[in-house]
């Protein structure tokens, strides 16, 4: 198995792999004596190909030599969400049947609970002391740097947002045992997508529980590049690490650019990014103001793409093309895309539908075949969820997702097209939009909205801007005015939260 890291190690070990921000610069040779390393534990835990194990590492570079030594070890490796509650991690550990987990120290309160909650899985802690643990250097001192000898290819088994419901695993095939000459799975695919070179140097700037996050640097340090893995997000450290580094490309959520177009103004004025030439976002929607607003400061650099874990497809817009079609989510480039009415036939350009996707492999969501089945068509075409229309050139424009979506009055109403009016006003930050019941309407939209420092009379003002762009039945019933969003670690608005809060 030697493409991607082993032949970079063998090739040039003193070249940097990862930068740690905080941490340091871990080498090829390096990475790739601890993916060894590692390997052998898991073949000593007595796991065989198809099992799985899972770790609670967040932005280390433990993380990435996991994921190659998983890859190595014909096992299925699942990132476990550092942001939840040991319920929560242990609700993912059982149901993806996780044998054995490795659990860093940065999380040590919540993985000290884990032991109690999953007696019969095997616990192992790196990077620090946690209470009830075993620590694992112990035991890894003792294991050889070499590659196994019967080495078969893994994969990675990740596990949705669960920002509409509990997190669902994404669940595929292993490659075949003896499909060892190629990138991969987790990588092969966006190096092409994204023309990842042996120059790249990369800045990781989100969780990598996320699986964008997580295979990008996966994808980075697959083709010789420099991953620089921010342990947690800072916008003025982002655009620190971008000039000090000379990062030649960046993966962003719409949150993140909020947060840097919200810096103090002389913060903004010295970054340079003389060597930045592209920013890739995705993950959330991004209005066309924030959109527009980034690209005045940055240059036509942007690239958006929309994908999901599921891995059903992907499309992608840059800058240019975008400017010709604002708002849209661009054309696609893995699979064909379809939009589909309510009994799966297949709409004209123009039309509103579900969004779906051809010619991809299948996936299955695990341990629940219902949820599988929701997300397929009577085709066998598949879909993330989302709602939206092909023009006819062949470019997607989201409108929403199917299980935000608000029925009221009989008519279909989707937040995304409200927020996207009401955060075009200069004196709104950020919006939020949920349905609620409603006696004459079945339901109506209520807006969460996040004014601008220094700005006041939102509502009065807010009104009149809605009353001139949207139709009554989008009209929210009500505008609450709140000081932040709710948030996952990954940039998407958490609309169950918004609910709750009504």
């Amino acid at each position: 198995m030697h493409p991607g890291l082993r032949d970079w190690a063998q090739r040039d070990p003193n070249r940097q792999a990862l930068l740690i921000d905080g941490s340091g610069a871990i080498s090829y040779a390096a990475l790739e004596a601890r993916a060894n390393v590692l390997a052998h534990a898991i073949h000593g835990f007595g796991l065989r190909r198809g099992d799985h194990v899972a770790m609670l590492a967040g932005n280390t570079s433990d993380a990435i030599a996991l994921c190659w030594a998983a890859w190595r070890s014909g096992v299925y490796l699942t990132p476990l969400p550092t942001t939840l509650t040991p319920p929560e991690v242990a609700y993912i550990i059982a149901d993806c049947g996780a044998q054995v987990v490795s659990a860093h120290a940065d999380f040590a309160k919540v993985a000290a609970a884990l032991p109690g909650l999953c007696p019969d899985v095997t616990f192992r802690s790196l990077g620090g002391k946690i209470d009830g643990v075993p620590p694992w250097e112990p035991e890894l001192t003792n294991l050889p740097d070499t590659p196994r000898a019967d080495e078969v290819p893994g994969g990675l088994m990740m596990y949705s947002s669960g920002t509409t419901g509990a997190p669902k695993g994404i669940l595929r095939p292993l490659p075949a045992p003896d499909d060892t000459d190629r990138l991969p799975t987790f990588a092969g695919d966006l190096v092409s997508l994204f023309d990842l070179t042996p120059d790249v140097r990369y800045l990781q700037t989100a969780p990598m529980y996320h699986a964008a996050s997580l295979r990008f640097a996966l994808a980075v340090t697959a083709v010789g590049g420099l991953a620089v893995v921010m342990r947690k997000f800072d916008a003025a450290r982002a655009l620190h690490l971008i000039d000090a580094h000379d990062l030649t490309l960046s993966q962003w959520v719409p949150t993140m650019f909020r947060r840097m177009l919200d810096l103090p103004e002389d913060v903004r004025g010295a970054y340079r990014g003389r060597h930045h030439t592209r920013a890739i976002h995705g993950a959330a929607p991004c209005t066309p103001a924030l959109k527009r607003a980034m690209t005045d400061w940055w240059g036509p650099i942007l690239q958006e793409y929309y994908s999901g874990s599921e891995g059903v497809g992907l499309t992608r817009i840059d800058s240019d093309e975008w400017e010709k079609r604002p708002g849209s989510a661009g054309r696609a480039y893995k699979g064909t895309l379809h939009i589909l009415g309510p009994d799966d036939e297949e709409l004209p350009p123009g039309e509103t539908g579900r969004v779906f996707f051809s010619g991809m492999p299948r996936f299955s969501y695990h341990n629940a075949p219902e949820k599988t089945d929701a997300k397929t068509s009577k085709q066998g075409w598949q879909s993330f969820g989302d709602v939206g229309r092909v023009d006819a050139e062949g470019y997607l424009y989201l409108t929403d997702r199917g299980d935000d979506m608000i029925i009221s009055g009989g008519v279909n109403v989707y937040p995304q097209e409200i927020e996207a009016v009401i955060e075009e006003a200069d004196f709104i930050a950020e919006c939020g939009v949920v349905g609620v019941p409603d006696p004459q309407f079945e339901e109506r939209p209520v807006a969460f909205v996040v004014p601008v420092a220094g700005e006041t009379d939102i509502v009065a003002r807010l009104t009149p801007h809605i009353e001139e762009r949207l139709g009554r039945i989008k009209h929210p019933r009500e505008i609450r005015v709140v000081d932040g969003l709710p948030m996952s670690a990954t940039g998407k608005l958490l609309r169950r939260a918004l609910r709750e809060m009504l």
